[in-house]
């Protein structure tokens, strides 16, 4: 009688380890490490805390702030003037003298006259106008935004102002009309003048 082989444990499920890479070596001596490109950091580093931030193109983050050309940002506030100086003029001629309505007028300085009065009101707003723009400019974050909120109010109450100093329901609306138009052009002209001389420069 023959006996029959003893069986073969079946063969084990063949296990596969993770290939461990190869330790960094040093170079020979006399040959110098490969350069880093400028900008890259190489993988597996952190920056050191502190040291400068690198941007997407390499770069590092440069604090800045708004500021102005003064020389032109003032040569235009002087035109502005001119121009709030100029409406007045004509105001008073278009309302007062041409349709014979009796402008409603504050004389703080003693002009003695609605068109001086006009004229020299037209002038100051101007300059207190760009006086206050160049200082947002300088010290928040958002002066276009604060400028127009600002001279837009302040146009509304010198607008309003002339119907609380008569009953006179015509002149005081001539009047008003002519400090809306004044504060339209001073807004509108000294923002045009800062487009064209802000500057944003490092920190």
């Amino acid at each position: 009688m023959s006996i029959p082989p003893p069986e073969r444990p079946q063969d084990e499920p063949t296990r596969r380890y993770p290939a461990v890479p190869p330790a960094a070596t040093a170079p020979p001596p006399g040959v110098a490490p490969a350069a880093v490109p400028a900008g890259t950091v190489p993988a597996g580093t952190v920056p050191a805390a502190g040291g400068p931030v690198a941007g997407a193109a390499g770069g590092t983050r440069v604090e800045t702030r708004l500021t102005v050309e003064t020389g032109r940002f003032w040569a235009g506030a002087a035109a502005t003037a001119l121009v709030a100086a100029l409406v007045g003029v004509v105001g008073v001629i278009v309302l007062e003298q041409i349709l014979r309505i009796d402008l409603v007028f504050r004389d703080p300085f003693g002009t003695g006259s609605a068109m001086s009065a006009y004229v020299l009101g037209g002038v100051l707003s101007a300059v207190a106008a760009a006086a206050l723009l160049q200082l947002l400019v300088l010290t928040t974050p958002r002066p276009r935004a604060f400028f127009g909120w600002i001279v837009g109010l302040a146009t509304v109450v010198a607008t309003l102002l002339p119907l609380t100093w008569t009953d006179q329901v015509g002149s005081a609306l001539a009047s008003g009309i002519v400090n809306l138009l004044t504060g339209v052009a001073v807004w509108s002209l000294l923002n045009g003048v800062l487009g064209w001389t802000v500057r944003r420069v490092a920190a």
